[in-house]
């Protein structure tokens, strides 16, 4: 049984972007599925394709790499809040993650959204994870 499916998610993705994997198969919720969505419009991953077994269903990552030197696309994935201690952060203090160039995912009443656009549309939430 996982207590925190959430680093579960992203342990997953770390350990198969290691491994050189091209897939990687995550047992599929919504809030993975949203992660997943962001993590692909902001360019860390290659596809993705959710599909329906009689259970929870499962989300299939095609991990992406840079052609030449084979070096993943995610250099670095983060827990920032974790079921012991979460981080919660307003709008005007969502972190910035290296600087910009790097992506904070947060849980808001809008839903999972990314750190720029919680900082655009004014919400704060639980800040989920750092992508870089």
């Amino acid at each position: 049984m996982v207590t925190d499916p959430i680093a579960d998610f992203l342990t997953r993705i770390r350990n198969a972007s290691a491994a050189g994997l091209k897939v990687v198969e995550i047992p599929a919720s919504n809030t993975k599925r949203a992660m997943t969505q962001i993590l692909f419009d902001q360019g860390y991953i290659l596809n993705y394709k959710f599909e329906d077994d009689n259970k929870q269903g499962v989300i299939k990552i095609a991990l992406k790499y840079n052609q030449s030197t084979k070096v993943p696309a995610i250099t670095k994935l983060q827990r920032a809040s974790r079921p012991g201690l979460r981080k919660y952060s307003s709008a005007t203090e969502m972190p910035r993650v290296m600087n910009g160039l790097g992506i904070a995912i947060v849980s808001t009443s809008k839903g999972v959204i990314t750190d720029k656009q919680a900082r655009k549309d004014n919400v704060g939430g639980e800040v989920l994870c750092y992508v870089y």
